[in-house]
């Protein structure tokens, strides 16, 4: 019995871990609508973020991790990207042209 409990726990901590770590690592679709270079952000228009908690489609500002990021898209381009919560806000911390 006590094998048991130490086996489903640990099962529950892997499994706990691991959508935690998809969770984090969840790629979103959206569009630029806006590129702000001096003050690093980007506008993004896209759809529901679950990654985030946004359960809903939206348009919203986001700094970006990189600035770099900013010279690779224009206003218009299909992306995916990576964000996380920060105390400044939203980030983007990964972002590429979507194929």
């Amino acid at each position: 019995m006590n094998r048991i409990i130490r086996i489903t726990a640990a099962l529950a901590l892997t499994l706990g871990t691991t959508t935690a770590t998809l969770a984090a690592g969840a790629s979103i679709s959206g569009e630029v609508k806006k590129i702000d270079e001096g003050a690093g952000k980007i506008t993004l228009k896209h759809g529901p973020a679950k990654s985030l908690g946004m359960d809903d489609p939206m348009t919203m500002v986001y700094r970006v991790k990189d600035p770099a990021m900013l010279k690779q898209v224009k206003v218009g381009d299909k992306v995916t990207f990576e964000a996380e919560e920060a105390a400044s806000g939203y980030t983007v911390t990964k972002m590429d042209k979507a194929k």
